[in-house]
């Protein structure tokens, strides 16, 4: 790509996509021009080389087919208030939103357009807290999951409050008080047992450096499929995160002895120039689907298909290893890349050794009668 910015597939936007009435809706769109690139001075906030253009441009040209996508699909439905939803996903993409939470945007407040309509209301405007209330009770019936439906209440809740701030609707019409508590699930690891029979299994040297490298770094699958040889630094036995897959805070993990014998291993038998780690058909990423498979495949050698195990659960694993070898909370929440502590906290209930032995220790001597239940009773 060059400086002129002719394959960032923005600048060219309003002239390749106005489907009917969308063309009145662009007056906001950010729109990049020629003289955008070559002055770099006059744009700060663009970057200032080739090179990061290039490093840049695949993520903003997925953004932007993304919101092409999106606003197309907006205006084919013709619901009420489309013209709001299409600004606020715009007003999204430009605070640089991922392709995916758009897609959830757009997902939840078109659902939830639908139920107004359902419900006979025919005009964003005349939107009340209930029927807000309504459409999460609505999902709730539906069976889906809480974690589901608490993440489309933030939407909503989101998008109430930028049609607040544009004065379309009223401050009562937010629903500030209606909250859904979700149940306290634990983290499931893997039994310890079961985890080495599961690394005992016969791998390939690509499967079994992938399944090693998310037992020994905690790193999400997404994030480990997207790493590059460049990331990782052999010597030290470290690799860096730049964009954390979930809360896009970039950090540095580190790896053991078997996952860099297994790594190397790897390395050697690659068969492409490809700077992706882990690669499936032509040298392309491996898909979260083919790495599933994959894990799958060696559970089912392993004898434990019936155990419940994802993928997921080997970053579960981690954290548990790690805080029954006694590192500090502090310390794992930085390397799990957790933004609260509150959530690294949930691996210690599964880990509290002290509180085991306090248990089983008064247990053997209520066992064992020696307590005076009259002397210990305060009266």
């Amino acid at each position: 790509m060059d400086l002129s910015g002719k394959d960032f597939g923005i600048h060219d936007y309003l002239k390749t996509f106005s489907p009917p009435k969308l063309s009145n809706h662009f007056e906001e769109f950010p729109v990049y021009g020629e003289s955008d690139f070559k002055d770099c001075s006059k744009t700060p906030s663009q970057p200032t080389s080739s090179e990061n253009l290039n490093r840049l441009a695949p993520h903003r040209f997925e953004s932007t087919q993304m919101i092409d996508h999106l606003l197309k699909k907006v205006f084919k439905d013709d619901l009420p208030g489309s013209e709001h939803l299409a600004s606020y996903i715009r007003h999204q993409y430009r605070r640089n939103c991922r392709p995916s939470t758009l897609k959830d945007i757009h997902g939840t407040v078109g659902y939830f357009f639908k139920f107004l309509c359902k419900e006979g209301n025919g005009s964003l405007e005349e939107m009340t807290k209930w029927d807000v209330e309504g459409f999460i009770e609505y999902e709730q019936d539906r069976g889906l999951k809480l974690s589901t439906v608490r993440t489309r209440l933030a939407i909503l809740k989101a998008f109430i409050h930028f049609l607040i701030d544009k004065a379309i609707l009223a401050d009562d019409v937010f629903p500030w008080k209606m909250k859904i508590k979700p149940p306290e699930i634990l983290p499931k690891a893997m039994d310890p047992d079961d985890l080495n029979r599961l690394i005992k299994v016969e791998a390939s040297s690509r499967d079994r450096a992938m399944i090693l490298l998310l037992l020994r770094t905690g790193m999400r699958i997404g994030e480990l499929l997207n790493i590059t040889i460049n990331d990782i630094n052999l010597k030290e036995k470290k690799i860096m995160i730049h964009e954390g897959l979930k809360n896009r805070r970039g950090r540095v993990v580190y790896y053991s002895d078997d996952a860099s014998d297994a790594l190397e291993i790897w390395r050697k038998e690659k068969k492409t120039n490809t700077e992706i780690v882990f690669y499936g058909h032509r040298g392309k990423p491996l898909s979260y689907p083919a790495a599933r498979m994959v894990f799958v495949k060696y559970l089912k050698q392993a004898g434990l298909s019936d155990k419940g195990y994802t993928l997921h659960c080997l970053r579960h694993t981690y954290a548990t290893e790690l805080l029954n070898a006694g590192m500090r909370l502090e310390c794992l929440e930085t390397l799990m890349g957790h933004t609260s502590l509150e959530v690294t906290r949930r691996y210690a209930r599964l880990t509290d050794r002290t509180r085991e032995e306090q248990y089983f220790k008064a247990m053997k001597i209520i066992e064992g009668g020696e307590t005076d239940e009259y002397d210990k009773c305060d009266r």
